[in-house]
């Protein structure tokens, strides 16, 4: 007789317990045994919080929803309650903030189990399937040194039986016992029947299978706490354009000034630098570096082929030839624009340009525009008009505010949407057909694909459906996104996606105020450290990368399915070393974590000042200067209906998540092995001293750049 210790985690938010009886057994090399108690829910301890009006409406309709699930207790329900010995505690209701469960009991066993290999739950109900959220079940049997960990990580609901593995990470060749092996095919099995591909536009990256929210696997569903605020903070921001509406109703529309009547309620200290500053063409030539989108500049080789300069403009010419000679050109092509269809919002057509901009890097390091074409030329405008900082204020204002919608459009479809947010599920749906829970790879990754299906799923059926917020405020609305979407899957490459060879090909290397390029890099170089520590630790030599049918599987089902043969753009189909398998792990977590950070975060103070990034524009691009007045201006601005949709969506998406995992800092606990916590323990400090190190720099700068901070970077797209 051997007596076992054990203890049951639970969730920690609302609802992730359950009232229904969970029965428990543990499954050793030499037998197994149900043991005489079972997890009966109950009500736990909480930790109260605010009760707000919010919560006490959502609180009955929580009771009332629960959560679709298969029959075989593997994946999340919408029921949430938690165990205490082995019963589940409850949050008691709306307006209470509930903090993880940890119950612990012991019981005699008759017989030795010998080394645990499996814990195997099943849940009852009677009435109800009220769904528990499991995190983590860890034994000490008679004699251990250690406890055995079994991460659940997971909802566990219907009469099935739920088997846990014990947790150390493995390698399909590893396995020196059969029943782990027969496991993890079972699983992969059942996953690839959960988690199907699916062709949202054709020419598009694969997305998973999921019309709706409600239609994901249930694992992939934000928790309570995180629905909650989601979908309320979308009713305040529709309140907050209500009110602005009518608190403009009966106001004029024909200055820039008249803009202040909605730039109030939920803005940035930035965003207030951007609306007094928003003119300055040093701070026009900054967002290009350090703004929303610092993706598009490049360092310029030679003078575009596309600018036409007339003969009246020699001395334009011999001044970009000499700024060319001393490196000092750099260049901002919106040419994937050219052509693009435009919007018709509300019977009014909707226009779009494909700008060149090129800018000069002063000696104090002010990257400032030297001249601006709007449009490419063309059969009937040979030698489109240039526009000059010396022009008529409003002309040269105009021609900056066509360049800023432009890069509008790109930021948020080519590289937010596409390049983080579509890559982020590729990774998301292939990890999880491709690789089983014992993986290491699949602990590595797992952390950073939180919430990603739900999120990206919430984008396809209300950002850029038909009827959603691009097809009523933006100029790429109506189906024109998705013509910009495939052209930019051209420019898609594995190079694009690593911030090495990406700022080296754009020539951003070694800049003193290029703030992104320098915290990219040193992020990039602080998650390959992490990454090369966790590969090591599994992978001792090339050939066992080689032989690795499971990373293999993994790595052709990004590049070959998710990506759709993305292998003509640089991405691998094969690992064929650690270094190789390293680098993309790095680009995988570097992409679902920091590139998404410094490209969401900007949202919120660079696009609230609507004129600094207008998301339409109504009238066509100018084709002389002297003609341009304000009127014009305030006619291809946005009208004051789409600029407080603007404001609204942008505060939405870009504001901190009050759930928000800072990178790295994830509770979960996937990897057991001394070596691999070690490793993930050193990646947290990395990125705290880096913390340091950019509080230090911003405190001696104008203009602060924090995006790429490592406490304000989410471990996952999650927004």
């Amino acid at each position: 007789m051997g007596r076992y210790r054990i203890r049951v985690a639970t969730g920690a938010w609302l609802f992730s317990g359950s009232h229904n009886r969970v029965q428990l057994w543990l499954v050793g090399a030499r037998g197994e045994a149900e043991l005489q108690l079972h997890l009966r829910p109950v009500r736990g301890q909480v930790t109260p919080g605010p009760v707000s009006m919010r919560d006490q409406r959502c609180g009955q309709r929580l009771l009332r929803g629960r959560r679709r699930g298969d029959s075989s207790g593997t994946d999340r329900g919408r029921g949430r309650r938690a165990p205490r010995s082995l019963v589940l505690p409850r949050p008691g209701g709306a307006g209470v903030r509930s903090r993880q469960q940890e119950e612990e009991f012991e019981r005699d066993v008759p017989k030795d189990l010998g080394p645990l290999q499996f814990v195997k739950l099943r849940k009852h109900h009677s009435l109800v399937d009220d769904a528990w959220f499991c995190d983590l079940i860890t034994v000490r049997g008679p004699g251990a040194c250690e406890e055995a960990a079994f991460p659940c990580y997971r909802w566990v609901q219907g009469q099935g039986v739920l088997s846990l593995p014990e947790g150390t990470a493995r390698l399909a060749g590893d396995n020196a016992l059969d029943v782990f092996q027969k496991h993890r095919e079972k699983e992969l099995k059942e996953r690839q029947k959960l988690y199907c591909w699916d062709t949202w536009k054709e020419g598009l990256p694969l997305t998973i299978a999921a019309g709706c929210q409600d239609d994901l696997p249930p694992n992939m569903r934000f928790h309570e706490d995180k629905r909650l605020d989601f979908e309320w903070a979308l009713k305040a921001g529709a309140l907050e354009m209500v009110l602005k509406r009518v608190y403009t109703l009966l106001s004029s529309w024909n200055r820039l000034e008249d803009f202040d009547q909605i730039f109030w309620g939920q803005k940035s200290a930035l965003a207030e630098k951007v609306h007094q500053c928003w003119q300055d063409d040093e701070l026009f030539g900054y967002q290009f570096l350090n703004g929303a989108n610092p993706m598009l500049l490049r360092r310029s080789t030679s003078l575009p082929s596309r600018l036409a300069l007339p003969p009246e403009m020699e001395a334009l010419g011999a001044q970009l030839e000499r700024e060319l000679q001393n490196r000092s050109l750099f260049e901002a092509d919106f040419i994937l624009l050219d052509g693009i269809p435009t919007n018709v919002i509300r019977g009014e057509k909707q226009y779009l340009a494909a700008p060149l901009v090129l800018l000069k890097m002063t000696p104090n390091g002010k990257l400032l525009p030297l001249v601006i074409q709007i449009q490419p030329p063309s059969p009937s405008s040979p030698t489109p008009p240039l526009f000059l900082p010396s022009d008529p204020p409003f002309a040269w204002l105009l021609a900056k505010a066509w360049v800023r919608n432009s890069d509008f459009q790109l930021h948020q479809l080519q590289y937010h949407l596409l390049n983080t947010h579509l890559v982020a599920e590729v990774i998301a749906v292939a990890t999880m057909r491709r690789l089983p829970g014992l993986h290491p790879v699949f602990k590595l990754l797992i952390p950073h694909t939180r919430y990603t299906m739900e999120i990206n799923t919430r984008a396809r059926s209300q950002l850029i459906a038909e009827g959603g917020i691009f097809d009523q405020a933006v100029s790429t609305g109506g189906g024109g996104h998705v013509h910009l979407l495939r052209r930019a899957v051209a420019q898609l490459t594995y190079c694009s996606l690593c911030p090495p060879d990406d700022l080296a090909d754009r020539g951003l290397l070694g800049i003193p105020g290029a703030l992104y390029a320098h915290d990219a890099l040193r992020l990039w170089g602080i998650i390959a450290r992490y990454v090369e520590g966790i590969v090591h630790v599994f992978y001792h030599r090339d050939d066992v990368v080689r032989g690795d049918p499971e990373l293999q599987a993994w790595c052709r089902e990004i590049t070959e399915v998710g990506l759709c043969q993305a292998q003509d753009r640089g991405f691998p189909v094969s690992f064929q070393s650690q270094k190789q398998l390293c680098h993309f792990l790095t680009m995988c977590v570097f992409t679902c974590t920091a590139q998404h950070g410094a490209i969401n975060q900007g949202q919120l103070d660079w696009y609230a000042w609507v004129p600094n990034a207008p998301c339409t524009m109504r009238m066509p691009p100018p084709t002389t200067k002297e003609d341009v007045t304000m009127a014009t201006v305030m006619g291809s601005l946005p009208d004051v209906r789409q600029a407080c949709l603007q404001m609204t969506i942008t505060w939405h998406l870009g504001r901190r998540q009050p759930d928000m995992v800072p990178l790295g800092h994830h509770k979960e606990k996937y990897f057991s092995s001394p070596k691999a916590k070690a490793v993930l323990n050193q990646f947290r400090t990395d990125l705290e001293n880096l913390e340091r190190e950019i509080t230090a720099r911003n405190e001696q700068l104008d203009l602060p750049y924090d995006y790429l901070k490592p406490s304000r970077i989410e471990n996952s797209v999650t927004i």
